[in-house]
């Protein structure tokens, strides 16, 4: 049975369209980028297929796009359009951070680190250089590292900030483990990092901590 032989309620484009993209599963999400399935399946079919061959989703949107096109059901047409949709995503998160809503709206900030550094296999440590009203001015990953950790030097910071002419900053790392509990390494970066940059009146908003879930904000916890 053909996708347009299912009943109306059941269809992921009707689906999304009657109640939100919110209620769609990652399969019925992806369905609709394919467009159409594999020969004897749809494309909610196909989808499942690949998700449980290739997923979950995070891991397979994480490949590039050779390998994306190499997968059943894509090809390089429809990697593309993917690999698209997620830099559209970035550019929409950056939008929002370039009105000032870096601190008018903490979560944006945190799921902009969360879109940039989630996919990362080792840990990268990346700054976000604001303006006087707060609004992004430049985001730069600054320190990679192991699976473990990154070093990183606030020293390097505080240039970089400079450069930017920046008024505040913004930081976050990603934890590859998945957990983005901070460690006391993070606060004890933070405390550094929130110091060297007073010396040069440029604030330290907030530090995130990028992991599986929500990112985490040590400004939220008081550790900022």
């Amino acid at each position: 049975m053909q996708i347009s032989d299912w009943p109306a309620n059941e269809r992921p484009r009707e689906k999304m369209t009657a109640r939100g993209a919110g209620v769609l599963s990652d399969a019925e999400l992806l369905a609709i980028f394919l467009g159409s399935g594999t020969r004897g399946r749809d494309a909610v079919s196909t989808a499942r297929a690949l998700l449980a061959a290739h997923g979950p989703l995070r891991r397979l949107l994480e490949r590039t796009p050779t390998e994306l096109a190499a997968l059943p059901g894509l090809g390089q047409a429809r990697a593309c359009q993917l690999l698209a949709a997620l830099e559209l995503c970035d550019r929409f998160l950056a939008a929002g951070l370039e009105r000032g809503e870096a601190l008018t709206d903490p979560p944006a900030a945190g799921r902009y680190f969360a879109q940039r550094l989630r996919g990362h296999p080792n840990e990268v440590f990346a700054v976000l250089f604001l303006d006087t009203r707060h609004r992004a001015l430049g985001f730069e990953e600054l320190f990679r590292g192991t699976v473990d950790g990154a070093e990183v030097h606030p020293r390097e910071v505080v240039r970089r900030a400079l450069v930017h002419n920046a008024a505040a900053v913004i930081v976050g790392h990603n934890h590859p483990s998945g957990s983005a509990e901070p460690s006391a390494a993070d606060r004890a970066v933070t405390a550094r990092l929130k110091q060297a940059l007073a010396l040069v009146d440029i604030r330290l908003l907030d530090h995130f901590v990028v992991g599986d879930g929500v990112p985490v904000s040590l400004a939220a916890r008081g550790w900022v």
